[in-house]
């Protein structure tokens, strides 16, 4: 967009009288319905997920089929929760902006550069964890992830989790803030997503896997894209890997990741088992293809990050000013304390 067609704007240090108040009070009202609007999402979901779990409970005293808990989480969240979110958020008008195409060079360069920040993000997050806890916290999506039936994490996890997240956090919460500047709506997506996790394990490679996701969705506002994206990286940790352990261990999957079974057990079983021997191999082809990947991705992204296109819309907020606004309004200020409290509850750190 040239300089000719954005319309004037206050730049930081002049003054916000007059006709400025009016529409940064109205940019700080929105921000503030959206964190809201993410609040109420929040708090239908745990409070059904909590009370739907002590009305089963008599059901299954030996614990609910992992199908049960799935169901439970996601179902609220879909059906109830979203929905309920959206009424407030619906009060921020959304910008309707044209759509692009990505073109296949720059949607694998996108999504390989997935795979580095997956990884390291991680690794980021299993190191604060234990760190905070002391050692003491798991991962209790993994753990999940590991027990379930595949073809539940295929419909849950694979193709549910991309299209309705993708929905809010990309498409209605950029539509809804990119009027604001392009980089401020991009990383209040991502870091709205990643707190949406309630899941320090998780944090840091969402929220960097949000601002890819946001990206691709800005440049081309197609949803199509960071669905994709989304559904393949959800491919990997919750089928693609999982699949392979479940092969190498002959089914002690829980054990091997916990550590009670040990490598070297793990090849005298595989020696007298050809299915378990096979399982191995596909296991190492597996980190082999990571590997590649990730180094891919790393060369990818230092090529490819001056690249990067941004445009000022037309009512673009000062340098600074705009993050001020988006972070630190009431809505999005009790989101982030909202989240942080259930993620150091689900990390056993907090008591109620």
């Amino acid at each position: 967009m040239s300089d000719q067609q954005q319309s004037p704007r206050t730049e930081p240090g002049e003054s916000m009288e007059g006709e400025n108040r009016p529409f940064f009070l109205e940019a700080h009202r929105r921000f503030t319905l959206v964190g809201i609007g993410l609040c109420v999402t929040i708090a239908f979901w745990v409070g059904l997920n909590t009370v739907l779990s002590g009305l089963l409970q008599p059901f299954f005293p030996q614990g609910a089929p992992m199908w049960v808990s799935l169901l439970l989480s996601s179902g609220p969240l879909y059906a109830v929760a979203m929905p309920m979110g959206m009424m407030v958020i619906d009060r921020v008008p959304a910008l309707q902006a044209r759509e692009f195409t990505l073109g296949a060079k720059r949607f694998w360069t996108m999504m390989i550069v997935c795979f580095p920040i997956m990884v390291f993000g991680n690794v980021i997050g299993s190191w604060m964890s234990g760190v905070i806890s002391g050692g003491q916290a798991s991962d209790r999506v993994s753990g999940i992830i590991a027990r379930s039936d595949p073809w539940m994490n295929a419909l849950f996890v694979v193709l549910l989790a991309p299209l309705f997240e993708e929905w809010l956090f990309r498409k209605q919460l950029i539509d809804r803030t990119r009027r604001y500047g392009e980089r401020t709506a991009i990383v209040l997506s991502a870091f709205a997503f990643a707190m949406f996790h309630m899941n320090l394990y998780q944090f840091f490679y969402a929220f960097g896997l949000g601002l890819v996701f946001a990206y691709a969705y800005m440049r081309t506002s197609r949803l199509r894209y960071p669905v994709i994206m989304h559904m393949v990286i959800n491919a990997f940790g919750s089928l693609i890997g999982p699949g392979a352990l479940r092969l190498a261990s002959g089914g002690d999957i829980q054990g091997l990741l916990e550590g009670s079974t040990s490598e070297a057990a793990l090849m005298r079983a595989a020696e007298s088992n050809p299915s378990m021997m096979a399982g191995v191999m596909l296991l190492g082809l597996y980190g082999v293809l990571m590997v590649c990947l990730v180094i891919a991705g790393i060369v990818l992204l230092f090529v490819n990050v001056r690249r990067l296109e941004f445009y000022d819309p037309p009512e673009q907020l000062p340098k600074w000013y705009g993050a001020r606004l988006a972070f630190l309004n009431p809505g999005m200020v009790v989101y982030t304390a909202l989240t942080a409290v259930l993620a150091l509850w689900t990390m056993g750190l907090l008591r109620f």
